[in-house]
């Protein structure tokens, strides 16, 4: 067991220590096919555990060395083999060798391929050891590890300046976040005098309900996870970071570095579960975020964009149910929104690509023709997360809805209204680039064509998990034997057993059958708006009133530039103006003077003994002198 897991984690790092050195001189094929086994590799490794493992089933713990002592506290580099960490596992190297496997083509002609392979290996690498750690240190080596590579991977075409300046963007704003994390970190590690796992939660226990401690410790690691699942207010950078090639967006989007924050939530559920105020706040930060982004993603004409927008509001669901106290419904959500998200990026990168790098919508149309496996694949992901009925984001979508009227039909409602604009967006989407009139360019015209099998078989494996994922978690209600599967094999790593109490069968079918009504009628109103009255998206200079508001993402870019990055370049100037006139005359000053006296001392020390012997005969006849006086 113990060398499987050290495989599992070692064998992303041989690959992006091979090709980081030898990549350059080697076949694309052959870089690309070795990036992509080492992934698919782990995965089976992953599946075999898995496989060996229950919902009863004791963690694994594979200590690989004493790390370090502090203070009489032990910390052991290890890793933590449980429910939730197998779960990530093979989400992260299922859909990690996925996009891996589709990168081979999307990227084939470009220059930079072995540097790219070498990046992502390297990303999944990082991510495992966030996941697999046995305490909040190896935990955020590995958060630190994947924003690093999301750096290296969102500013890939580096030579695009605008492109540049997203990834440092992305950089900087994750930077407050881990800030915070390393806080609580540093927090637990002094209150408890642990930082792994199992002794922090034994620990946990001795805090009161709310206590001050917990709610500081469980707010900072929050704010950590704010930063790197994008919610309010550090969420900007996630839309720019579509500057990096598509299958990026869909590895850091889908099941990676966002879903790192739900992650370390559910990991401390031990000290959240003791924090109802924190869950409230929680609860609050998603909630706005996911109306927020959805209200944004209306009115965008980036086709990515609308994706990625889609990601932070969905990401806001998933907090929304954390702070509902529905730990288990945040990562059967996290499961299938990596399944549909995935698909949904990779399907827009096969749209961009047979447009020869367009991804204006406003450009395309009538696509379903054109690249029908494309457009079917693409259609799935779009019901699963509009939640239409039998396909996995409706279900996961349902238990959120759920969690939510036990708090507070308030809060059900405006969750139903974020899941409704949900469905205008993507509806919105699909009709623009697959149906009516091609609006494009005569030569993208002839140039259409359907991407290679590298590419559409990515998308099939992922439409079928995007209809089937969400037998996982089935509804209570139909029946004992094959529902809430997921619940019953995460439920031993919670400390405090706070799900949502459930509601009465007729109440959630009610609920169920409202949500379904409201997509429905929300698809026919966009048909008969895209397809059988042919409304196009207008220019963006003839949006008004909410459209516009929406079209210029509610100006929060604008705001933030206002009011945080012109103060501080501003800042940044005086610095360099103060530098410039004040310290560097007065160093000069300093260093002249010193020259100056060196100058005058020459006239003294000019070798002559004779000199020397005077000058020192009148110092001790001056002391002596001196001395006879003061007697």
């Amino acid at each position: 067991m113990e060398n499987l897991v050290y495989a599992i984690i070692l064998l992303p790092l041989a690959g992006f220590i091979f090709n980081g050195f030898f990549g350059k001189k080697l076949p694309k094929i052959f870089v690309g096919t070795l990036a992509t086994l080492v992934v698919f590799a782990s995965f089976c490794i992953a599946v075999k555990i898995f496989l060996g493992f229950n919902e009863n089933s004791s963690p694994i713990i594979v200590k690989a060395f004493e790390w370090f002592k502090v203070n009489g506290m032990q910390i052991n580099f290890a890793f933590q083999i449980d429910q939730l960490s197998l779960m990530m596992i093979m989400i992260i190297t299922g859909i990690g060798s996925l996009i891996h496997l589709y990168s081979i083509g999307y990227m084939s002609h470009d220059k930079g391929f072995y540097k790219f392979f070498t990046y992502l290996n390297l990303f999944i690498f990082s991510m495992l050891l966030l996941v697999m750690g046995s305490n909040y240190l190896i935990l955020f080596i590995g958060w630190e590890g994947v924003g690093v590579c999301s750096y290296l991977l969102i500013g890939f075409w580096y030579k695009n300046e605008d492109y540049g300046k997203a990834a440092r963007k992305a950089f900087i704003m994750n930077r407050i976040g881990d800030l915070a994390l390393l806080v609580g970190i540093f927090v637990i590690a002094q209150q408890m005098n642990a930082i792994d796992y199992m002794t922090v939660s034994q620990n946990a226990a001795k805090f009161e309900l709310n206590s001050p401690v917990v709610v500081f410790i469980t707010l900072s690691l929050f704010i950590g996870a704010i930063g790197k699942s994008a919610q309010i207010p550090l969420f900007t950078w996630l839309p720019d970071a579509m500057a990096g090639p598509t299958p990026v967006s869909a590895l850091i989007h889908a099941a990676t570095m966002v879903t790192a924050g739900i992650y370390l939530v559910v990991r401390s559920n031990f000290l959240y579960s003791l924090a109802p105020t924190t869950l409230d706040i929680i609860l609050f930060i998603g909630l706005t975020t996911s109306l927020v982004a959805a209200f944004i993603g209306l009115r965008q004409n980036d086709i990515k964009k609308v994706l990625a927008y889609s990601t932070v509001s969905q990401l806001g669901f998933m907090f929304i149910a954390l702070g509902a106290g529905a730990y288990t419904t945040a990562m059967f959500h996290l499961m299938t929104h990596a399944f549909f998200k995935a698909l949904l990026f990779l399907g827009a990168g096969s749209v961009i690509h047979a447009m020869s790098d367009e991804q204006d919508m406003r450009k395309m149309g009538g696509l379903r023709k054109k690249i029908p496996l494309t457009y079917i694949t693409f259609l799935i992901g779009t019901l699963a997360i509009s939640g239409i009925p039998f396909f996995s984001g409706m279900i996961s979508k349902d238990e959120i809805l759920s969690a939510t009227w036990n708090k507070s039909p308030i809060i059900w409602f405006l969750t139903l209204f974020s899941a409704a604009l949900t469905a205008v967006y993507m509806f919105r989407l699909l009709f623009l680039t697959f149906f009516g009139e091609f609006r494009g360019t005569k030569e993208q015209a002839d140039h259409m064509h359907e991407s290679p099998a590298t590419m559409t078989i990515p998308l099939v494996v992922l439409a079928v998990l995007s209809l089937i994922g969400g037998s996982i978690n089935l509804p209570h209600f139909v029946g004992e034997n094959i529902s809430l599967k997921l619940e019953k094999w995460l439920h031993s790593i919670y400390l405090f057993d706070v799900q949502a109490a459930e509601i009465p069968l007729w109440k959630e079918l009610s609920l169920m059958a409202v949500t379904v009504l409201v997509v429905l009628v929300i698809i026919f109103v966009l048909y008969q708006m895209y397809v059988k009255k042919g409304k196009m998206a207008l220019p963006e200079r003839e949006y008004l009133g909410w459209e516009r508001l929406s079209n210029k993402k509610l100006f929060i870019d604008e705001i933030y530039q206002a009011t945080v990055v012109k103060p501080v370049e501003g800042l940044g100037r005086a610095g360099k103006m103060f530098d410039k006139e004040i310290l560097t005359p007065f160093t000069d000053f300093v260093g002249i003077g010193a020259e100056d006296t060196g100058k005058s001392m020459k006239r003294f020390q000019n070798g002559n003994v004779e000199n020397y012997v005077l000058i020192m005969s009148l110092a001790i006849g001056i002391i002596l002198i001196v001395n006879f006086i003061l007697q």
